[in-house]
């Protein structure tokens, strides 16, 4: 081999694991990472999905969470390109989609910045499978016409810094990922500017795996609901007339076995 020789660059395959229920991956992020030599994956990922990586294939952890950053963004944006360069096929594993509040449009400029080939694989988004895992429809004729998704992360400066008289519509779903931290603010800011107190609302916590827990409360009450609940770790809330359906939609039983997978007996 000649020595100027550099290895061939597999694009890197940017992949949406999804909420976490691994049967709802795709089958192209499967694909990807089955083939993959290195995989760089997140904190939302479950770990059903990460039993799925090949034993061969070699795993680093680049998980973020609300200030405490396992690796820094920046840092994450060198390692994809040192790996691509190094010829093996690297996989960037991510839950949700990373596109959508996934830091996945930062990961990408910096590839193309770099010449680094690379593949967006779409996942499903948090706020379409935890919302249909806990029996809440986004829309429905007569109680939502449209959609907002917004995350409740502070800004940098400290503040939380969003369009509340337009984020506080009874016609409109409100979705916030990430919110948990903020979730007494966000309350308070959407009554304030308008939005009825008894307006109904959810926080889905751990959503479509089987430790899956729904907290449902009124607007006014949902923070001290989900503080007596103790919710944890990933977290998606919604705000609705929309999730008044949940008690007669609610199908999803945490840890059932998959329609697919019952058997009869045959007596």
């Amino acid at each position: 081999m000649n020595r100027n020789s550099r290895p061939a660059i597999t694009p890197v395959a940017i992949v949406g694991a999804g909420p976490g229920d691994p049967d709802l991956m795709t089958v192209k992020g499967l694909r990807r990472l089955m083939g993959a030599d290195v995989v760089v994956y997140d904190k939302l990922v479950s770990d059903q999905i990460l039993d799925l990586i090949p034993t061969g294939a070699s795993r680093i952890f680049a998980g973020k969470q609300a200030r405490n950053h396992h690796m820094p963004q920046e840092d994450i944006n060198s390692l994809l390109v040192r790996l691509a360069r190094s010829g093996r096929r690297v996989v960037r594993l991510k839950g949700g989609d990373p596109f959508v509040f996934g830091r996945g449009g930062e990961e990408a400029l910096h590839l193309a910045a770099e010449n680094i080939p690379f593949e967006i694989v779409p996942g499903i988004t948090s706020s379409a499978a935890c919302t249909a895992y806990a029996g809440i429809p986004l829309t429905h004729r007569g109680l939502a016409h449209s959609v907002r998704f917004i995350t409740g992360h502070l800004a940098k400066e400290g503040s939380l810094d969003l369009d509340w008289d337009g984020l506080a519509d009874p016609e409109t779903t409100l979705v916030v990922y990430m919110g948990l931290t903020n979730l007494e603010t966000i309350c308070d800011q959407l009554i304030r500017h308008g939005l009825s107190p008894d307006t109904p609302a959810a926080a889905i916590n751990q959503g479509t795996r089987p430790d899956q827990r729904t907290v449902q409360a009124p607007l006014s009450g949902l923070a001290a609901a989900v503080e007596e609940a103790d919710l944890v770790g990933a977290t998606l809330l919604v705000i609705g007339k929309v999730v008044s359906l949940a008690p007669e939609l609610d199908w999803f039983l945490p840890g059932q076995v998959d329609i697919d997978d019952e058997t009869g007996s045959g007596d």
